[in-house]
Parts: C-alpha cells; structure tokens; sequence
C-alpha cells in the first residue's frame, strides 16, 4: 500500500482481521489521501467496526492500521492523526459551546490566548459565530454538529471519521451540512470517511466508494463509477431501484 504522500495523508487497513462474537470482519483496504470516501453497506456489514478500527477504539486481532505509512496499532486514539465525529455529537450539556470546542485543544481547557482565537475563528467557520456562550440545549441539531465540527477544526487532525453524524437532520439541513464538510475538506486537504446508508449523500460529496458486504470490503472504486455504472451486483442489491441525488448539486463532480 502506498500510504505518503506529499497532498495529504492517506489510510489504509492492511490484512486486518476483528470480530464480535460469532461475526467476523476483514478488511483489506486504502483510503486516498485528501479525499472523501464514502462507506456503504448493509446494516452490520462493519462499517462503523472500520471507522473505530482506524480511529483506536477497536483492536485488530490481526493485520496492521495505517496512517500516512505508519502502524499506529500500538497507539490509543488520542495519540492518532484522527478526529471523529458521531451521530451523538458528543457535546457535553454542563458546558458552553466555546468550551465543548476548547476540548478540541486541551482536554483540561487549559486555553491561552492562541487557543481562544483558534476557538472563534473555527466558530465563526461553521456559521457559530456569536453563539460561543451558548449550552448544547440552546442549540438546534444542526448547530450541535456544527459545534462538532469546529472541535474538528481546532483539532487539526489530517484524517476525518464520520459515523452518519447527520443521519438524524431533515434532508435540507443534512444538505447543508455535506456542503460544509465538503467546504472543510477541499480547505483543509483532510482525509475523510464518513459512513452513510444514504445514496444520495456519498453521490452528493463523495470521490470514492468503499461498499462493505457480509464483513469485507465487496467493491471499492469512485462514486462516479458506482452511480454510473450501477457498482457491483450487491451494490445494485443495496441500493434497489430509483434515482439518488436526483436535484441536488453535484458537489462531488464538482471536486473532481
């Protein structure tokens, strides 16, 4: 696998073997660098097993994570080039917004000025501006993953993991909220995976496809190839009949 590159930082599982219980996972796979991936697949096919493999808070019982040609098995998530964003957002409800995104720098909150400043700028980003004293109650679910978003920012983590953190917003919110991880990425050069049962999403922002199937990788090429050209026989499967993505802005051709 071919995992440096000077355009960003490429991931990659090689050979990599887990399993819960009687379920057994493998995943052979390499994610480009600077690009957004989309990951599909039928429920419990592993596509939130990989993205936790890659991010530390799974352990491979054999084979090697990669991140930008390095093993970084023996490293806990906190010490990985990573950040993730999940569908809970994560927020803690006692704290303001400004300091749910202060965790980004310094888990103690122990912030200098120079992490103030990163604070608002990434806010102000995400459309948050003005909002930094604010409780994650006081917010609307848009605007909590917003707030998950800029803790991503200050992080300044090369690789990005979402695990469907927009499956819960109304179809225009989630649109929104694409655009602006797509916005992100083309600015940040990020490496990004994110997890979708939707079409529409990975045909919307993604560049790649990985399509999991019973535990393993099925078929991995670009979304333009897998929507064109209807992907493999189980993507066909998965996806069944009708258009996907039918009126929204092509941002991922757009990218290309």
């Amino acid at each position: 696998m071919m995992l440096n590159s000077e355009n960003g930082t490429a991931v990659g599982l090689e050979k990599v073997s887990f399993s819960y219980g009687e379920a057994p996972f493998l995943f052979d796979v390499e994610f480009a660098a600077s690009k957004i991936t989309a990951i599909m697949g039928p429920s419990g096919s592993g596509k939130s097993t990989l993205l936790n493999l890659v991010a530390g808070f799974e352990t491979p019982r054999s084979g090697r994570v990669l991140i930008g040609g390095g093993d970084v098995g023996g490293k806990p998530p906190s010490a990985r080039p990573v950040s993730m964003v999940f569908q809970e957002n994560n927020l803690f409800a006692h704290l303001s917004v400004e300091r749910n995104v202060g965790l980004g720098r310094s888990p103690s909150l122990r912030l200098t000025e120079a992490d103030h400043a990163a604070i608002a700028g990434a806010l102000k980003r995400v459309g948050l501006a003005g909002k930094q004293r604010r409780l994650p109650r006081e917010l609307s679910g848009g605007e909590r993953q917003r707030v998950a978003l800029a803790r991503v920012l200050v992080r300044d983590r090369p690789v990005l993991l979402l695990d469907e953190p927009f499956a819960s917003l109304g179809p225009a919110l989630r649109d929104d909220m694409l655009d602006l991880v797509a916005d992100l990425q083309a600015e940040r050069r990020m490496t990004v995976l994110f997890v979708t049962h939707q079409p529409e999403d990975a045909h919307r922002i993604g560049q790649d496809m990985v399509f999991l199937d019973n535990g393993t990788v099925a078929a991995t090429g670009t979304v333009a190839d897998f929507f064109t050209k209807a992907g493999p026989e189980a993507f066909r499967r998965y996806i069944g009949a009708g258009p996907f993505g039918a009126g929204s802005r092509d941002v991922a051709r757009k990218r290309t």
